[in-house]
Formats: C-alpha cells, structure tokens, sequence
C-alpha cells in the first residue's frame, strides 16, 4: 500500500477503483480497509476510492518520535486535506463513519467548495453521551485486563507503525479528545453547503437518532437514513442496507430530494421533502 507525506505525517492509504475520487475515513481505534471492507466492491465500480489510515492508526506514521504527538479532531481535518492536496484532488467525495465522519463533517463546515458531497455515519456534534461511552469502552486497562482478544486486534493492527503501547495510547488520547473539543455549533453546520446523507443506527449507543434528526435539520442540504435493528458499526451489521441508500444517495444529487429512510423491509427509498 502507498503512503504520501502530507502534514507531518505518512499517510498510509489504498486506491483502487475508477471514477471520480471517494475518500473513505474510518472510526477510531479501526482502520479503512476493516471499516469499508463491505462498501469496497461497489464503491469502486463508480468512484476511484481512497481509503485512508487516519493519524496514529494502523500504517499512518507521524514524523517524529511521539505518535500521538498533536492528535485531535482538528488536526484529522488539517489531515484530510493536506491529503487531498498531494495528490491534486481539488474536489472529491467524502464518506466517514465515527471518527471519520467528525472528520468529514467538520471539513464541510470549513472547506464545502472542496467537496461534490458527504455521507457521515454514526457521529452527531452533541457532548453526550459520545464522552460517557468512549471512557468506557476506550479504556485501554479495562481492555486488556477484560478483553484480550481485543486488545490483542488492536496491538497487531497498531504496533508496528505506531510502536510498542500505541493502542492504549491511542485509545486515550481518542477518548480525551472527545470529552474536550470544541462542538460543531449551528452556525458552523449552516455552513456545510454541500449535500449530506446522514447515517444512524437506530440504536446507537454513541448517538441517539433524535440526535441525528436534529444534525439532518441543521444542515442545509441534508438526506437522513435510520437504519434498522443496527448499532454503531452501520457499515458492517447492515452493509446491504447502507450501500443501497449510498448509491441512492449520489443518484438523487441530480434531483432534489430531502431524506433517504428504510422501510420495514430493510429497503432503502429516496424520499422528497413532505414524503417523509
């Protein structure tokens, strides 16, 4: 796999696929390849996609001896774009899911000119109860003594780029950054001016639908997707369900429509505005 140096780090990434670009950021503690496996083989049948190892994971290294050295949401944004700036791609596509969907967010917030559209799963720009689960469940000592399958993922996932006890630095560092960032406010998110499909898991222990609602209506140019009988990994325990909606996500983008809902029957439909 390729890395590019771009903003103090080497960037580790996949591209595969052709069209226009697709960059695809993966949730925290994971890595792109693991989080889009399921989305992999028709994303790339329309867009060239770039699946991107965000700071401090798996085979992004940091110049300097201090992985975590600089970590936060605001630096993934820098990051994002000072990938996207390599390799020339002036406008590009983004999908994140967690973590990466605060990345994506935030940077339509700043940089909207810059992206053709954005799907953003799992993440909403409320405090809580996103910091009471990431404390718990990112906690690198209860992994270890409790989890050590887990732990044992995450140290052959990290460890070689990040050295010896990255994971739980990492892990650490993602749950301080959580309970401490500054929050997208309303006017910030009124100045996402690129359309949007919002994804939630209806039930999500990281963000409650009522806050995804409330995320879809302050966006200006927004599609929401509840998805069914799913929790926060929407891409992996309903990847059927979510690449459909994806797809008719891009396709509506040449008319307007206003949400993308499931059915009862586990079908995605576009709806327009006062269909829903």
């Amino acid at each position: 796999m390729p890395t590019i140096a771009a903003n103090g780090l080497d960037i580790n990434y996949t591209v595969e696929g052709e069209g226009p670009p697709l960059l695809l950021l993966h949730g925290a503690t994971s890595s792109a390849l693991e989080d889009w496996s399921a989305q992999r083989p028709l994303f790339r049948q329309h867009f060239t996609l770039y699946l991107i190892d965000a700071r401090g994971h798996a085979g992004t290294k940091t110049h300097g001896p201090d992985p975590m050295a600089g970590w936060s949401r605001d630096a993934l944004v820098a990051d994002l774009g000072a990938f996207a700036d390599a390799l020339g791609l002036e406008r590009f596509h983004v999908a994140g899911f967690s973590m990466g969907a605060m990345t994506a967010l935030a940077f339509a917030t700043r940089h909207p000119e810059r992206l053709h559209s954005a799907i953003i799963a799992g993440i909403s720009p409320e405090r809580e109860p996103r910091t009471r689960v990431a404390a718990r469940l990112m906690d690198p000592d209860r992994i270890a003594r409790d989890e050590p399958s887990w732990a044992a993922q995450l140290d052959r996932r990290h460890t070689p780029a990040q050295g010896p006890g990255g994971w739980m630095n990492l892990l650490r560092t993602i749950a301080n950054d959580v309970a401490t960032q500054d929050l997208l406010n309303p006017e910030q998110l009124r100045g996402a001016r690129v359309p949007v499909l919002v994804v939630v898991g209806d039930r999500d222990v990281f963000v409650p639908a009522d806050q995804a609602l409330k995320l879809h209506r302050q966006l200006p140019d927004s599609r929401l997707l509840v998805v069914p009988d799913s929790g926060h990994v929407v891409t992996v325990t309903q990847p059927a369900l979510f690449n459909q909606a994806a797809v008719a996500f891009w396709r509506s983008l040449e008319r307007p429509t206003g949400a993308v809902r499931a059915r009862p029957s586990g079908t995605a439909a576009v709806l327009r505005e006062g269909e829903a």
